[in-house]
């Protein structure tokens, strides 16, 4: 009986169904891609964490020489020069104005164009648009910004001829037409993901297309819209060589778009490619502005955030 036992003891301990190993070996499959997938997920997180641990590690060292209330009040921003002062809000001013030119711009050229792209045009017209739409944002922003300097600016300064070379209007119109892309693509996915029966009910009860599209499927796909709008925000605030070439490079606190002013952006790359030795003030400002910008970005998200939900709840 022993010798029976020792055996029939290695068969049973080697004897596996195929379908039983094949399971094990596609578990095994499954964790290492579910291991890879997470590692490619946390590694955005990771990027974001040390992005903010060196802006606020760098900005620590400039704050060590400059205080955080003349950094927020100084109506003056000359780091660089001898009688140096580091007030932001000229860096503020001008990147806010020129965000919300674009934005003018932008949201209701961008939004109409969604709206016609998913209920007017005609299936032919939508496929040959959105691409084109699509390529315009794959543009290089540098050739933007001399489209701004040597196309946009001398247009405008037609309709007004006191309009400076460098100025916020023309610069603050061609990123709209930058981020317009951005607006009408993802609007339009949005909407076009609203329900058919929902257009089908609007026209039951005796409404237009026009009516459908503006008091149905807008409302319903208005959280997509506003997501679109916050994409656009954080795309305008963060461009650089469109103001860098056209805005000019000279901040000042004003919010007249008429003006020549510089954003926080270019700041950064004038300074960025300069000869200021690592660890010098006037090297340190930079990452007090980005920063700045950082909290700028993270400001205007966090209020799409709530909007977005306060108009899902109420649709």
């Amino acid at each position: 009986m022993n010798t029976a036992t020792q055996v029939q003891e290695p068969s049973q301990r080697t004897t596996i169904s195929p379908r039983l190993a094949k399971n094990y070996r596609r578990n095994i499959t499954e964790r290492i891609i579910e291991f890879l997938l997470m590692l490619c997920a946390l590694s955005a997180v990771f990027t974001t964490i040390a992005i903010v641990v060196i802006l606020v590690y760098e900005s620590y060292s400039f704050f060590e020489h400059v205080s955080v209330f003349d950094f927020l009040t100084d109506p003056q921003w000359t780091p660089l020069f001898e009688d140096a002062h580091y007030g932001i809000m000229p860096l503020v001013s001008g990147t806010l104005t020129i965000s919300f030119v674009a934005l003018a711009f932008a949201v209701p050229v961008g939004t109409i164009a969604a709206i016609y792209l998913s209920e007017f045009a005609s299936h032919k017209t939508r496929e040959t648009v959105k691409p084109i739409l699509e390529l315009l944002a794959g543009v290089p922003t540098i050739a933007f910004g001399y489209f701004a300097l040597l196309l946009v600016t001398p247009l405008l300064q037609m309709v007004f001829p006191d309009l400076p070379t460098f100025n916020m209007l023309g610069p603050g119109i061609v990123i709209g037409i930058m981020v317009v892309p951005y607006i009408a693509s993802v609007s339009e996915d949005a909407m076009r993901a609203v329900p058919m029966s929902m257009r089908e009910g609007a026209y039951a009860m005796g409404a237009t297309r026009f009516q459908t599209a503006m008091r149905v499927v807008t409302p319903a796909a208005i959280s997509g819209i506003v997501a679109a709008y916050i994409l656009a925000i954080s795309r305008a605030i963060g461009e650089t060589m469109v103001v860098a070439i056209a805005a000019g490079q000279q901040p000042n606190l004003t919010f007249n778009p008429m003006d020549s002013a510089a954003t926080i952006t270019a700041y950064i790359v004038q300074v960025a490619m300069g000869d200021l030795p690592h660890g010098s003030i006037g090297y340190q400002s930079i990452f007090a502005a980005g920063l700045v910008l950082m909290l700028m970005t993270l400001f205007f998200n966090v209020l799409g955030h709530f909007t977005r939900k306060k108009f899902r709840e109420a649709y």
